[in-house]
């Protein structure tokens, strides 16, 4: 084996370069007669496994960071768990909020009403999902506070029917901050000419830029208690939203909150609200596991004819006749 300048090399590596394994490597990468064609193979080899390495580490660290900020964008508007019931919504949600709050990896509880209306102002005229939040708890279960591009939730302010929306929201209203917006919800009241739907006008107080763009287009944020007006739930709430603290774990722990918490409705976690996404990561992990097992076979192919060229080259009858027996 070649000398080499110790000084040069760590320690660790120096333990590597004197080591059996890296020395019967090196010595059979090269065919011990520079048979030009061997030679080729074995550099094709080491460098079919690198490249193979090379783009499956890229690839698997490009789907990682996607996966990673698709999933971040998604929940920072959306809630790790949602505790809801259907029907009449819950009706004594404080005393359900302060026993999830004490639950175990439970770090962030409020309530929402969720809703659907019609926004128009002008000819402009777009079909929204109306979100009723109390500005003080949902900077604890949410970041939508952090993504306000303009204006802050606390201008959410009860009995001034003030309105956040989403960027590309307020860009196909074409509306700014100030402006006054007309809200139509389907709950409407019976007059003589039959039901009429509700009419309330808002101000826009803020607009918020998630980076998901089915929250920016589609999502209104108003005041808990106009909400509850808006849609005549009285005290009552839609549910609350739950963050913990690995939203991986959201689901078991919402398992768990179903079994522990007693109340009329149903717990449900953020892969259930977003099926349509989960499925498509655990596609996505079947197709990285082909994937890698595609490259670990062209890398086992490489290594075999690797070999299999050296054996030849050393068995080849040229060899054998070079090898003269002791008299």
């Amino acid at each position: 084996m070649a000398d080499f300048d110790a000084a040069s090399f760590h320690p660790a590596q120096i333990d590597i370069l004197r080591s059996l394994p890296f020395f019967i490597g090196l010595r059979y990468t090269r065919a011990k007669r520079r048979s030009g064609f061997v030679s080729f193979i074995s550099l094709a080899s080491m460098l079919g496994i690198a490249l193979g390495i090379t783009a499956l580490i890229t690839v698997m660290s490009v789907m990682n960071g996607f996966q990673k900020e698709v999933r971040a964008s998604m929940i920072s508007v959306a809630s790790h768990i949602q505790i809801l019931n259907f029907e009449k919504g819950l009706a004594d949600w404080p005393k359900l909020l302060a026993e999830t709050q004490a639950q175990k990896d439970v770090i962030g509880v409020a309530p929402f009403v969720n809703g659907q209306g019609l926004l128009s102002i002008g000819q402009s005229v777009r079909g929204v999902g109306i979100r009723g939040i109390d500005p003080a708890l949902e900077a604890s279960v949410s970041d939508i506070g952090i993504k306000m591009r303009i204006g802050k939730t606390t201008d959410l302010r009860p009995g001034e029917y003030g309105i956040v929306l989403g960027s590309y929201l307020a860009r196909a209203l074409m509306v700014n901050v100030g402006d006054r917006i007309q809200l139509m919800t389907p709950q409407g009241s019976m007059t003589p000419v039959g039901m009429q739907p509700r009419l309330r006008s808002f101000t826009v107080v803020g607009v918020f830029s998630s980076g998901h763009h089915e929250y920016d287009l589609n999502l209104a944020l108003i005041h808990l208690r106009d909400a509850q007006v808006l849609f005549r739930l009285g005290d009552n709430v839609t549910g609350l939203r739950v963050k913990v603290a690995d939203v991986n774990e959201a689901r078991s722990i919402a398992r768990r909150l179903q079994d522990n918490l007693k109340f009329d409705g149903v717990v449900q976690d953020w892969t259930v609200e977003n099926a349509t996404y989960f499925r498509a990561v655990e596609i996505e992990k079947r197709m990285m596991f082909i994937i890698l097992t595609l490259i670990i076979a062209v890398a086992a192919f490489n290594l075999v004819s690797t070999l299999v060229m050296v054996v030849r080259d050393k068995t080849s009858p040229s060899c054998a006749r070079s090898v003269r027996p002791r008299e």
